[in-house]
Formats: structure tokens, sequence, C-alpha cells
């Protein structure tokens, strides 16, 4: 019989964790796409190439963060319509953001192609460099609307409880992705192209397996034919909810793309061991994000239901929980990180290594900032209020603009290693203010629910 954890009743604890198990798992299976790609081409391919598919990372997260993260607030419909007990209304914005996610990822895909290189050159990459960074994104662009429809049907299914299905795809997905990188890098020698197409068909896969479950096999999504048929009012609110968590990843993008910009004039060494580095720093950030989204899930369940109480408690508790667990990562980080890095080359660079063992004391010194932005954030999103996520990433692009532009030329490499710590902590606190300010409001009906329940 199929076990399905049930958000509005129970434990909040019991419920978030073993949901956010499989979700870490996934991210971490995901997060080994562009990991893979990093190691083999640089085992495979050399120092040029890793500094060349390193230096795309912020303009991919540009494009692909920025279309992925319309589909997060496609499906916080879906969430509070299931939380409120009324399955048809879900399934039909389960369908509708099926239909917005494919034609949204279709436009994308024409401007990404459009602008990718400009936005190569904008950034200062070298010339040495720069047709070997387009081959690689142009190649990712074209999966744009099957990446788009992949996190749209991850999203449906942990909206409605089920949060295991997609990590046995990511598995299998992953698995495809690292034996094509070693045909098409490591036996046929195509480069970051070959990487890119790894990448491209593992997407395509993973698409193709979420979408057949959420559609014909899940038993708590019920999507029809006229759910798939373009329904305006549907669309228009959800890409009113889509469209800030989108802004928030493009202008924190964009100010990677700073920092980017900053880390090249340092020279290629550099640029090697801050990619190499960040790899590392996002492995770290897997569990605190896992939490951060099981979280989204459990109060967009409970914010549907009305069930203000276990909001407020969820969020004290996977408050304190990820602080905890960011400190533990924090001396992961110190005590492995380095060796981590050296896995990227195929000889030890002490120039590469130098660099990147600065980027990470400066993060791990800081991380818990990072812990308070994935539960403060995926809380307020859980709740619809994604207007936070643009908020919060405005935050994010000040601080990272401040050291791209100002501190990197008066202390140099060590002002972008704080970069990323500067930026958690100006999203942090407008974040923490908004929840303040929502929270207050969640307690005057709490506290009217407990005074008739007295007098009764």
């Amino acid at each position: 019989m199929r076990r399905k954890i049930n958000m509005l009743e129970g434990g909040i604890l019991k419920s978030i964790i073993p949901f956010a198990l499989p979700i870490m798992l996934s991210s971490l299976l995901q997060y080994n796409y562009s990991l893979v790609d990093n190691i083999i081409v640089g085992r495979y391919v050399g120092t040029d190439a890793l500094a060349a598919v390193g230096n795309v990372a912020s303009i991919n997260s540009f494009v692909i963060g920025a279309a992925v993260g319309l589909t997060s607030g496609f499906t916080i419909p879906v969430l509070h319509a299931y939380g409120a007990g009324d399955r048809e209304k879900a399934s039909h914005y389960a369908g509708s953001s099926i239909v917005a996610s494919f034609m949204i990822g279709l436009v994308i895909v024409v401007v990404a192609h459009i602008v990718s290189t400009p936005l190569l050159r904008l950034i200062g990459t070298p010339d040495d460099i720069i047709g070997l960074s387009a081959a690689y994104v142009n190649i990712l662009y074209f999966a744009v609307p099957i990446q788009m429809l992949s996190n749209n049907f991850t999203a449906i299914s942990r909206a409605v409880g089920e949060s295991k299905k997609p990590l046995y795809f990511f598995t299998v997905s992953v698995l495809l992705n690292f034996a094509l990188d070693l045909l098409f890098v490591g036996r046929f020698g195509w480069g970051v192209e070959g990487a890119a197409a790894a990448t491209f068909i593992s997407h395509f896969a993973t698409a193709a397996m979420t979408g057949f479950y959420v559609i014909k096999i899940n038993p708590d999504i019920h999507i029809r034919i006229q759910d798939l048929k373009p329904d305006p009012a549907a669309i228009r609110e959800q890409v009113k909810l889509g469209i800030p968590v989108s802004m928030q990843f493009t202008v924190t993008s964009i100010g990677s793309m700073c920092m980017q910009s900053a880390v090249n004039s340092f020279g290629k060494d550099v640029m090697a061991g801050f990619t190499a580095a960040g790899r590392v720093e996002n492995l770290a950030n897997i569990p605190l994000s896992g939490l951060g989204v099981a979280n989204q899930t459990f109060v967009g369940q409970n914010y549907g239901a009305r069930r203000y109480g276990r909001i407020i408690e969820a969020v004290r508790k996977i408050f304190i929980l990820d602080v905890v667990l960011s400190l533990v990562m924090s001396t992961l980080l110190l005590s492995f990180g380095t060796p981590v890095v050296s896995l990227f080359m195929k000889e030890t660079n002490l120039a590469v290594m130098a660099a990147a063992k600065r980027y990470l004391l400066a993060t791990a010194q800081c991380f818990s900032l990072v812990a308070v932005l994935f539960v403060m954030r995926n809380s307020l999103q859980g709740m619809g209020y994604t207007y936070a996520n643009a908020v919060a990433g405005t935050g994010e692009l000040l601080g990272r603009i401040s050291v791209a532009f100002i501190f990197s030329k008066l202390i140099g490499f060590n002002a972008v290693c704080y970069a990323a710590p500067a930026a958690w902590l100006l999203a942090d606190i407008p974040l923490v203010i908004i929840y303040l300010v929502k929270r207050r409001r969640f307690l005057r009906p709490e506290a009217e629910k407990q005074s008739e329940a007295r007098a009764t």
C-alpha cells in the first residue's frame, strides 16, 4: 500500500524531515549534472575547459535559473488547493502549469541563444576560452523547456506529498549523464560539447519519467485533457506568482555575473579555483536547501488549510535545525573542501588550490547566513508571498555588485571570497522582517481560535 506523508496532521518534524531526505538526495543527484561535467571536463580536456565550463555558471543561472524559478511559482496554487482539500482545482492548476512551462520555455530558448555570446563578453571572458564557453552553454539552452517541464512535474509531485518518486527518476538520469559524459568526452573526445549533449539527453530522460508519473500514475493528481488546454485566468495567476521567484534568480544571477567578471580579472587559475570551490560550496548547500524546500511544501499545504499555528511552529523548528546543520556543514567544508577540489584536476595546480582554499574558508565562516535565507525564503514562498523572493534577490545583487566593483579593486580576491556572505546577509534582513510581519497576522486568528476552544 502506498504510504504518503500527511503534512496537515501529526508531528511537524516527523512530517518534514522524512519528506526532506528524498529532496536532499534528489538535489544531490541533480547537482551531479554540472559536477560530473566539471570533473570529467577538467580531467579529460584540461584546465582551460574547466575554466570555460565554470565561466558560464553565472550566465547559465541567469537564463535557466530564471526559467526554473517561474515553474516554482506556477505550482504554489497546486499546494494551496491540495491543502484545502480541493483535488479538482489542484489538478487543474497542475495541468495549467505544464502548459505554461513549455510555452514560456520555447520563448526563453530563442532569447537565450541571442544573448549568450554578448553576455560572455560582458563578464570579460578571456578570448582563448570564450569559444569553449559559448559552445557549451548554447547546447544547454536547448534543454530549457525540458528542464522547466521536469522541474514543474517534480514540484507537482512534491506539492501533493510525494518526494520519493522524483529521487528514483533523478537517480536514473544522473547515471545516464555519467555514462554519456564518459562516452562523449572520454571516449569520443567531443570536449565541452559532449558534456553539454550528455546533460541535455539526461534532462530529457528526467522530464519523460517524471511527466509520465505525474500524468498517468500519481493517484492524487488527475490531469485531464481539458486541464492541458491554455486557461488564461489560471496562467495569469501562476505567472503572477512565478515572476517574483524568477526575478530572484535573475537579479542574483546578475550579481553572480558581476562577481564572475571580477574573478576573470584575476586570471585563469583563480577562475578554475573559484569554479571548483563554488561547486563544493553548492554541495554543502544541499541539506540546508532540502529542509527549506520541504518546509515550503508543509507551509503551503497548511496555508491552504488555514492551519496557521502549524506554520509558525514549523518555521521556528526548521529555522533552528537549519542553523545547527549549517554549523556542521561549515566544519565539513573546512575539513574536506580542499581535498574535494583536487578531484577537479588531473595534476595539482597550487595557484588553483590556493584560490579555492581562500574561498572555502570565507564561506565556512558565514554559512549560517545561507541557512536563514533558505528557511525564510521558502516559507514565504509556500504562503504565496513570492514578492519576498524579488526583495531578497535585490539584496543579494547589491551585496555582490558592491564587492565586484568596489571592494575587489581595493582588497583583491579576498573581497570576492566574502561576496556571497555579504549577499546572504542583505537578503536575510528583509526576509526576516517580512516574515515577522506576516507571523503577527497569523497569531490573531490562532488566538481567537484558542479563545473559542476555551469558551466551549
